[in-house]
C-alpha cells in the first residue's frame, strides 16, 4: 500500500485537534438581544408597607392663591378628576372649553387623598380608568395636561411606592407612585405647574392614577396611587359609558395629547375670581 504523503497526514492531525477544540469549547453565543426600551418593564408593584420611602411636600400656611392646573373626563355627563389641591379652597372652580369661555364646576373632595372629582352640566367623551391592572416597574406612563398654564406633556416610568408628607395647609400622609420623567414636549423647560390633576395614562390610553406633585431636583413625578384613585372613582364611570381609549407610544404621546385637549376630554382648570 503507497505511504501517504506528509501533507495529507498534517491535514488529518489539524482536523481532528479542530474537532475536539470545538467539542470541548464552551457557549460564548452573546443573549438575545433585550426588548425595545418602550416594552421594558420590571416586577410587579407591591403592596403598600410601612417600609416605603418617604418625601415631604411643605404646603405654606397662606390663604388660597388662585392658581390652574388640569382636569381629565371620567363621564360624558360632566364628570371630571383633578387634583384635590387644585381646587381646594377655591370658591368657583370651572372648566375651561376654548373661546376664553368657562364651565362652572360643583367640587367633591377625596377625603384622604390628593383627589378631586368635578361636576359640570354635560361634559366630552370619557377616557377609560383602569383601577384593577397590575402595575409593573419600569413601565411607562404618559401625563398629557397644561403644565405652566399651557398645553403641554411628560411621559415617564414608574419606580415605586413613595409615602407622601404634606406639612403644613392640608397637613396629610398619603401613599404615592414616583415615576422618573423620561421625556417632556419640545421646549418645555423648568416647572411642570399646572400639569397637577393631569391623567396618567398607560400605553393602552387608560387613566391609571392623577399626577399631583413633581420633584424638579431629582427628576420625578408624583401620582396617585392604585389604592387611593380607586376608592375616589368608584362606581363614577359606568359599564356603559362609551370609551375611546387609544394605544400611545413615545412617537405619538405628543399628537395623542393634543387630540385629547382639543376634543376637551383633557381640559383647563381655573378658579374664577369672585
Amino acid at each position: 500500500m503507497a505511504r501517504p504523503s506528509d501533507w495529507v497526514v498534517y491535514t488529518l492531525v489539524l482536523a481532528a485537534l479542530i474537532g475536539a477544540s470545538l467539542g470541548q469549547r464552551e457557549n460564548a453565543d452573546a443573549p438575545p438581544a433585550p426588548p425595545p426600551p418602550d416594552e421594558m418593564e420590571g416586577a410587579l408593584l407591591g403592596p403598600i408597607t410601612p417600609f416605603d420611602p418617604a418625601v415631604t411636600v411643605n404646603a405654606p400656611d397662606i390663604p388660597f392663591q388662585p392658581a390652574s392646573g388640569t382636569a381629565f373626563s371620567i363621564a360624558g355627563e360632566g364628570r371630571w378628576v383633578t387634583a384635590r389641591h387644585v381646587v381646594e379652597g377655591c370658591r368657583r372652580p370651572a372648566i375651561m372649553v376654548g373661546g376664553g369661555r368657562a364651565v362652572a364646576a360643583d367640587v367633591r373632595l377625596a377625603p384622604r387623598a390628593d383627589i378631586a372629582v368635578l361636576q359640570t352640566a354635560g361634559g366630552p367623551a370619557a377616557i377609560p380608568i383602569a383601577t384593577g391592572q397590575p402595575l409593573h416597574k419600569g413601565q411607562r406612563a404618559f401625563h398629557p395636561g397644561y403644565p405652566q398654564g399651557r398645553p403641554g406633556e411628560v411621559t415617564s416610568r414608574l419606580l415605586g411606592r413613595e409615602t407622601l408628607r404634606v406639612r403644613g395647609r392640608g397637613q396629610r400622609e398619603e401613599p404615592v407612585l414616583a415615576w422618573a420623567e423620561v421625556g417632556r414636549t419640545d421646549l418645555l423647560g423648568g416647572t411642570l405647574a399646572g400639569l397637577s390633576g393631569a391623567p396618567v395614562l398607560d400605553r393602552q390610553g387608560r387613566a391609571v392614577g392623577v399626577t399631583i406633585a413633581e420633584s424638579p431636583r431629582r427628576g420625578r413625578i408624583y401620582t396617585t396611587a392604585p389604592d387611593t384613585f380607586g376608592p375616589a372613582v368608584r362606581g363614577l364611570q359606568k359599564a356603559d359609558e362609551p370609551l375611546t381609549g387609544r394605544t400611545i407610544d413615545v412617537d405619538n404621546y405628543g399628537l395623542v395629547a393634543d387630540d385629547l385637549r382639543r376634543d376637551l376630554r383633557v381640559a383647563q382648570v381655573v378658579c374664577l375670581s369672585v
